[in-house]
């Protein structure tokens, strides 16, 4: 490693202890706001058994979201923003997911 990367490398290491103790603000954050899950469902006129079904989830993970003693982590995230901004691509890929069951 070269010795100016070497030095950069170390003064970002001492930047992140200081900002860890609180001694120095980062110079970003970046937050996501938390998908509201009944919205989303209520949006596409389900029930919850109806839209845990299509999220190949439990009734029970989804009343955990919707009353906000769990959070959708991961893949799960994604797949509540595409519900809610490209609604037809889920019921489309749920669709074609039950055909291949059938089939």
């Amino acid at each position: 490693m070269k010795e100016a990367m070497f030095e950069e490398l170390k003064e970002s290491i001492r930047q992140a202890g200081a900002i860890r103790r609180g001694q120095l603000k980062p110079a970003k954050i970046t937050q996501y706001p938390e998908p509201n899950v009944k919205k989303i469902r209520n949006q596409l006129d389900l029930s919850q058994s109806q839209f845990a079904t299509l999220l190949g989830i439990s009734i029970g993970t989804l009343q955990g979201w919707e009353q906000e003693r769990r959070k959708p982590q991961g893949p799960a995230r994604v797949l509540l923003q595409i519900a809610e901004k490209h609604p037809e691509v889920v019921f489309e890929v749920n669709q074609m997911k039950y055909q291949t069951k059938a089939s």
